[in-house]
This record gives structure tokens, sequence and C-alpha cells, in this order.
């Protein structure tokens, strides 16, 4: 108890001020001072919970929410900065500090003081606990992206690539590192790019009409050429079906010029990485589709995919026809959705349609033909118990066949009889 009686010592200044400046009341003061005490006194117990100091943090977050809303209400006149306008923050650092300190090993932590401290704009403090926890947590990828983004957020991409890296080589199987490193290539190429574009800065020949090495490299650079270089790695190091779905859900949300041709780059890696994989195949026919879809150009994309889904299914087997099925039926239900949607590609969708709705009902039968295995069985009716048809003769069998063995054991002990006769 000597320690929750020097943080309430400690806590008088602050609360002092808080009643001079008239931002809380006498009241509300011992109140503080009450729910201070009590999380104090929980959290020096000789087996602390985490979820303590997590409740002790947030009741002061909420203090300081509750203290810059009285500011704005009061509107106070400036007045030299005093010890009540920073000494909750101060205490939420501190009680994270001690969690740390007692949970080492909990990841989750070091990412809340990591968040708090970035919310607060303490950029050394971000930088500082960044260092500390990775020290501790080599192989976890969170923490480095959380490092990488506010390298990256300071203006220093150059730190934020050899942070990402060193996170790759110690977590290489870990998709979501090659994500943000794909993603932070392409921010920094974009940021180049908008900012060439508001300058207005152009590669302009020389006078003898050359482009020398430095123009070059600088428009491959802004073309994606580094991106795809880092694109082409991930794919060798790490030859997933989930790198790949999480790298096109980044180029299909992310709002750049380069993303169809970072787009169709990807997809010829998924080619080269997963030749024989039946989603490999199903997501190349699916993005095709889609992407001449927005394009008004359906039918010819709706061929060229079926056709090559058709020769999938031919040389992978069982499980790629059950794909196929259900892209055909997938399709055919959004196209007849969206038939009455669309006007100015209404021929081109009504066209897929029909291409989709003929092909239909003949796909899943000649599959099931050439794969009897991938024929859907029958339901079974479901029941809580059954019995079988002759269970009845088998049960007078049973007992009929146990009687006699008594009867002959008695008849082999005379004494075991006084068990089984009256």
């Amino acid at each position: 108890m000597e320690r929750v009686q020097y943080h309430q010592e400690q806590m008088l200044p602050e609360l002092k001020d808080f009643v001079k400046k008239g931002i809380f009341s006498p009241a509300e003061v011992k109140e503080i001072i009450k729910r201070r005490t009590t999380f104090e006194t929980s959290l020096v117990r000789r087996v602390a919970d985490k979820a303590d100091f997590l409740r002790y943090a947030q009741y002061e977050i909420g203090l300081e929410a509750l203290r810059r809303k009285r500011l704005q209400r009061l509107k106070l006149p400036p007045s030299p900065p005093s010890i009540s306008d920073y000494a909750i923050v101060r205490r939420q650092y501190y009680i994270f500090e001690r969690a740390v300190r007692k949970f080492k090993a909990d990841v989750s932590l070091w990412t809340e003081y990591i968040e708090l401290a970035r919310k607060n704009g303490a950029r050394g403090l971000v930088g500082r606990l960044c260092a500390r926890a990775l020290q501790l947590h080599l192989n976890t990828p969170s923490i480095y992206v959380l490092a990488a983004s506010h390298e990256l957020a300071q203006g220093s991409p150059s730190s934020a690539r050899s942070l990402l890296q060193r996170g790759l080589r110690f977590c290489p199987d870990a998709v979501e590192l090659w994500t943000q490193y794909v993603k932070m290539e392409l921010s920094y190429v974009e940021g180049l790019r908008r900012r060439r574009d508001v300058l207005g800065i152009q590669d302009e020949p020389d006078a003898a009409g050359r482009v020398n090495e430095a123009v070059s490299a600088r428009q491959e650079v802004l073309n994606g050429a580094v991106v795809m270089t880092v694109m082409e790695s991930a794919a060798k190091s790490l030859p997933t079906l989930d790198l790949f779905k999480s790298l096109l859900s980044l180029f299909e949300s992310y709002p750049s010029p380069l993303a169809p041709n970072l787009t169709s780059h990807l997809l010829d890696l998924l080619q080269r990485a997963l030749p024989s994989e039946p989603e490999a195949c199903l997501m190349r026919a699916t993005v095709a589709v889609e992407s001449a879809f927005q394009k008004g150009a359906l039918v010819d994309s709706l061929k060229a995919a079926n056709e090559s889904l058709m020769e999938d299914v031919s040389t992978l087997g069982v499980r790629m026809s059950q794909l196929y099925t259900q892209w055909v039926n997938l399709w055919a239900r959004k196209l007849d959705e969206r038939h009455g949607e669309l006007v100015r590609d209404s021929q081109d969708v009504g066209t897929g349609t029909l291409l989709l709705t003929a092909n239909r009902p003949n796909t899943f039968a000649s599959v099931c033909d050439e794969f009897p295995d991938s024929r859907p069985r029958p339901r079974r009716e479901k029941r809580l118990w059954s019995l079988p048809q002759d269970w009845l003769p088998s049960v007078i069998g049973n007992s009929t066949w146990l009687w006699l063995d008594a009867v002959s054991l008695c008849a082999m002990f005379p004494w075991w009889s006084m068990l089984f006769w009256p």
C-alpha cells in the first residue's frame, strides 16, 4: 500500500491545477482520486492481470477526452502551459510502460502502446517503442509494419524499406509483410508521380533528341519497375495463393493508374508460380472477365475464359471441374441480375447471359460424365438412431446362446445353480 500512497501524493499537483482552472469540481476530483486508488490497488497485487492495466489506461484516456472537451466549452484565456495540460497523457504512458515491463511477451500491449503514442503525436516515443518492441519480437510482422509506417510518415522511405527488408529476412513466409512492402513501393512511386504532375516537371530529350540514362531510369521507376521487381521476389519466395489474393485486393483498392499493368503482371506471375492449381486458374479467369466487364468487352473475355477453364478441367481433374461448375453458375446469375441495369452494354450483357445460360445446363452433366467422382451424392435422411432390419432375430439368437451357456456352466459346477435357479 505504500506504492499506492506514493502515487496518490504524486497526483496532488495536477488535481489542484484542475480545480484552480475550473476544469473539474472538488467533488469530481474526489471521485478521480477514488477511482485511481482502486486501480492502483489492483496493480500492486502479487499476481497482476493485464486486464487491470488496460482498464486503468482506458479510464485515463476517457478522462483526457473529457478534459479537452471541458477546455473547449470553457474557452479559457491563453495561459502558459501547466502540469494539468500533460499530466493525464503522461500517466497513460506510465501505465503502459508498467504493463509492457510486466508482460514483455504480449505483442498486443506493445501495439496499443505504440498506437497511443502515435495518436498523441509523440513521434520520438513511437520510434523508441518500435525499436524496443523489435528487440523482443523479431518474428512478429505487425511490429515491422508499424515501424515502417512510422518511418514512412516521417518522410524516410529508405528507413521504411530497410525495416521491411529486415522483417522479410526474419519472416519470409509473412503475407502481410510482402503486401506492405509492395504497398510502400507503390505509394512511393505514386507520390513521385503526383509531385511531378503538380510541379509540371517533364523529362525532355537533349538537343540531339536523345534521352540520357538517368531520365530513362527515372521513367522506368515511374512506370512501376521497382514494384514489379518486388512482386517477382515475393512470388519467388512465397508462391502461395494467399499472397496473390492479397496483392490483387491491394491493386483493386489502391487509386493508381499503374494498377492495371501491375494486375496484368501479377496474373503472369500467378501463371508461372501456380500453373496446376485449380484455384489459381479460376482466379485468372475471374479477374480477366471482371476487367472486361468494366470495359464493356464481355463476350470475348467470357469465351476466352470458358475455353481456358475447359482445358484446365480436362487436365486438372475433379477439383477443377467443381470450381468450373460454380464459376459458370455464378456468372450466369450475375448477368441475369444486372441485365436490366446496364444500358450502354445491354447488348453485350445479353449476349454473355445467353452464352452462359446455354452452357450452364450441359456443363455440369458433361463434367460429371467425364469425372464421376465429382457427381453430387444423394442426400440421406438423418436419424438420431436406427436399428437394422433383422434386429429381432439377432437379439433372440444371441439371448438363446447366452442362456445355453449359462445352463452348461451350471451343469459343470453344481454349486453355481443357486445363482440361476430358484
